[in-house]
């Protein structure tokens, strides 16, 4: 349905812009895009009178009809049409050793060709079959994501099965606008981005620092209750690393490259494992001293496309939060429990309770894009359903979607607008350990082949704070707000008994800020509510005289007087059992 409504999509461009030139139109999670290189800028209104093309098309019934043609003869229609970008497509096809390419035609109920387009499918039936649908924005886009190419206009729209679903998906989208995380970073002061510094360089300010860092801590502290230990590594590497590890094969293209003086290539690390295997093996290693846990939250670096970059969810410079565990192919199992009873605890501390469970396994009919061989791989995916029924979780199955050096454990959760994202991974590594030669030696003296599991947390905590932020619309949980209270004098006279509540809390460790601006209540009130502080605590004559606080929560809106001690035990109660919600 929605590779059919981009056909209808281009379809309705070239009866507004006849000299429209096409680019691709591929389908998205919940609809579809198509990018175009048109003879004017267009407005909002476009999208109206496109709408209107696009049901007139739909209500046509006009059929999809499959053709196939010889690269050459393909090539030579689009030149004759004007249509430079499929042109290029065709011929880069060929390259690729492609002997046939396939279009698809609109054809009218009478049999007229209303439209072609260069397509490998597939297609509904015909046009009014293909659900209900909605184009939403227009945003611009580099030909092939290279910025040295002709800036597209890229059309965006969505496509359900039918209008009520796609009434709803709508407002769910409205929500997303209100929950976005570029818009909440800048007026909450949690991140920005500077054009000196680049594109896909996010700078944290304080605020966002610490809410960065107390995340990353109660990782740590998890870890270290259950065996890790602290390494760290440089941020550049020789190539001759990631020809080892099979890295520079496959993502060499994505990697920021450097030449120094004397001619050598070193890379900008796009990840931390050939590193810690060097860690690993720079001593011998017994199986006593299995398992080696390694952890480390540090930067890397892959030189993303500019039209694919979005806020912190795609960006240049990225942080992991990344550890590795070196062990015996009995140990794997206990590693693996220990691993996902951190990502659990993690996971409800932070709001998001409800984890989805996905084996991410090979595709055995691509396999040239693995490493490895065909039995290693069906021994380590059997060990991972092993583990995953033992823990008694329920899971599906996803083909094609693994790391290319072994199965992962992907957890999958919704936010509280019902977006699907994977958030942590666990990775089982059968490939590396025979790369780099990683061994113990056994009670028998032998040299023994060990594995390695991959283990990411948050991941890219710069991608998980754009989920988080949005799952939580800017009101965090009360242990991870940058400012957790504010006490509001009702004026000047009361700003020493303000200033004494506030050092209480200092004292217990509270974040708090005193609100001596000149300004009435009410506007102190509503400051306070734009930066979603959990508590307000407004306090005049009568507080004063009762050494009380009235306490006003942020999402109840509820007002509740009581002594100023009785609220600093209670918020830290809160703050310390990583309470969700503000409950005072």
């Amino acid at each position: 349905m929605r590779h059919s409504c981009a056909h209808m999509l281009a379809q309705a461009v070239l009866e507004m812009f006849p000299d429209a030139k096409l680019g691709i139109g591929p389908t998205t999670d919940d609809g579809f895009y198509y990018d175009f290189d048109l003879p004017r800028t267009l407005i909002p209104e476009d999208l109206d009178i496109l709408q209107e093309k696009m049901e007139a098309i739909a209500k046509e019934k006009q059929t999809f009809n499959r053709v196939e043609s010889k690269p050459k003869k393909a090539a030579e229609f689009y030149k004759k049409a004007g249509q430079p970008y499929k042109v290029e497509l065709i011929e880069d096809l060929e390259k690729d050793g492609e002997t046939m390419v396939t279009f698809y035609e609109n054809l009218s109920p009478d049999g007229e060709v209303k439209f072609s387009d260069l397509c490998r499918g597939g297609h509904t039936d015909d046009t009014s079959k293909a659900g209900a649908f909605k184009l939403t924005k227009i945003a611009g886009a580099y030909w092939r994501g290279d910025e040295k190419r002709p800036m597209l206009q890229r059309i965006y729209g969505v496509c359900m099965n039918d209008k009520k679903a796609l009434r709803v998906h709508l407002q769910m989208l409205e929500e997303a606008k209100k929950r976005d995380h570029r818009k909440l970073g800048k007026e909450l002061e949690l991140f920005t981005f500077s054009e000196l510094v680049g594109p896909g360089l996010p700078l944290w300010t304080p605020k966002g620092t610490l809410i960065r860092n107390l995340l990353d801590d109660f990782v740590w502290q998890l870890r270290k209750e259950r065996g890790y230990e602290k390494v760290a590594i440089p941020h550049i590497t020789k190539k001759d690393l990631y020809e080892t590890s099979g890295h520079w094969q496959k993502f060499s293209d994505e990697l920021f490259r450097i030449t120094t003086r004397e001619g050598h290539e070193f890379a900008m690390k796009p990840m931390n494992c050939p590193h810690h295997t060097q860690i690993y093996r720079h001593i011998p290693r017994s199986y006593k001293d299995l398992p080696q846990r390694y952890a480390e939250t540090t930067m890397v670096y892959r030189d993303e496309q500019t039209g694919e970059l979005h806020g912190l969810a795609r960006v240049r410079s990225i942080t992991q939060d990344d550890a590795h565990v070196f062990c015996r192919k009995a140990q794997v199992k206990e590693e693996f429990l220990k691993i996902w009873d951190i990502i659990e605890i993690f996971y409800k501390a932070v709001g998001f309770e409800d984890l989805q469970i996905r084996l991410s396994l090979h595709d055995p009919d691509e396999f040239e894009k693995y490493l490895g061989t065909p039995q290693l791989w069906g021994g380590a995916e059997e060990s991972l359903r092993e583990i995953a029924r033992e823990k008694g979780a329920e899971f599906t199955e996803a083909i094609g979607e693994e790391a290319f050096y072994g199965p992962k454990v992907d957890f999958v959760t919704r936010d509280s607008i019902g977006r699907e994202w994977q958030v942590a991974t666990i990775q089982l590594d059968i490939n590396m350990p025979e790369r780099f030669d990683l061994f113990c030696v056994n009670e028998e003296g032998e040299q023994e082949r060990i594995v390695m599991i991959h283990a990411a947390i948050m991941g890219a905590i710069e991608r998980f704070m754009a989920i988080f932020i949005e799952h939580h619309a800017g009101a965090f949980p009360l242990w991870l707000c940058p400012v957790q209270v504010i006490v509001l004098p009702v004026s000047d006279k009361f700003l020493d008994y303000a200033q004494e509540v506030a050092d209480g809390l200092n004292g217990a460790d509270v974040r708090v800020e005193v609100d001596d601006s000149n300004e009435g209540l009410g506007k102190k009130i509503r400051a306070a509510e734009m930066r979603k502080i959990p508590y307000m605590l407004v306090v005049g004559e009568k507080e004063v005289a009762a050494k009380q606080v009235a306490v006003r929560n942020y999402r109840t809106k509820k007002q509740n007087v009581m002594p100023a001690e009785s609220f600093i035990d209670g918020v830290i109660k809160e703050i310390k059992e990583r309470k969700l919600e503000a409950e005072l």
